[in-house]
């Protein structure tokens, strides 16, 4: 069963949405927060696996309250709001989905099912001992397995977790700490590893951030955090 929690300011229109997730019998609607500083409580104590979130909410928007989360342990999103012209900004956001108001049915039940797949756990326990040999992907109606060795860089955002190649980029299930304490990748950035063998170039920004160019010619930053640790590896001052 799909956790979700629903954040909107509108009662009625929470009251509807909830009734028609549990009529579906897939989600389970384990809280619902009336606006955003109630929602990321929430979120932070129930790890929901999908919230359906509302955009135009007092004080805080939807859009402002995401960029508060831990894009690390971030829920799928599906926004839920009156007004398409925010449909592009939410998936520049990489929501899962976006949703009009009043939420019709059949629309619901794409998302419900696209949920149903996306958040069905695969076991990947098998690949993972003291190191990983293969990172597990996700493509379309396909996994893909790389080698460590083949990877320049590893980031997260709304969407999930991204491996990149020097000619490729896919999607994995694996969390940014599981790639960083089990493969030979380094944290750059809160959101960013790295592998030390593809840096090509680092440089140098001001207010002491740095921004790496990797073999493939990928640019990946550096936080002000995480610069002394690559130089000292490196041994530079």
């Amino acid at each position: 069963m799909i956790k979700a929690l629903v954040i909107d300011d509108e009662k009625y229109a929470r009251e509807e949405l909830i009734d028609l997730l549990e009529e579906n019998g897939s989600i389970e609607v384990i809280g619902e927060c009336t606006n955003a500083i109630e929602a990321l409580k929430k979120i932070n104590a129930l790890k929901p696996d999908v919230i359906f979130l509302d955009i135009q909410m007092p004080q805080i928007t939807g859009i402002e309250m995401l960029s508060m989360l831990d894009p690390d342990t971030m829920p799928k999103v599906v926004f839920v709001t009156a007004y398409d012209e925010y449909a592009l900004k939410a998936f520049e956001d990489n929501a899962f989905d976006y949703l009009l108001k009043p939420v019709e049915t059949c629309r619901l039940t794409k998302t419900i099912k696209r949920l149903v797949r996306e958040c069905q756990p695969a076991d990947y326990s098998p690949l993972i001992n003291d190191m990983l040999e293969l990172i597990p992907c996700s493509g379309h109606n396909r996994i893909l397995l790389l080698r460590p060795d083949e990877i320049e860089t590893a980031y997260s955002d709304l969407s999930g977790v991204h491996v990149v190649s020097s000619d490729a980029e896919a999607t994995t299930q694996l969390t940014l700490k599981t790639l960083e304490e089990k493969t030979p990748l380094i944290r750059c950035h809160r959101q960013y590893l790295i592998h030390p063998t593809a840096i090509r170039e680092i440089r140098l920004l001001e207010n002491g951030l740095a921004e790496i160019t990797t073999q493939g010619n990928h640019q990946v930053p550096v936080s002000r955090r995480y610069l002394k640790e690559l130089k000292d590896r490196f041994g530079l001052s």
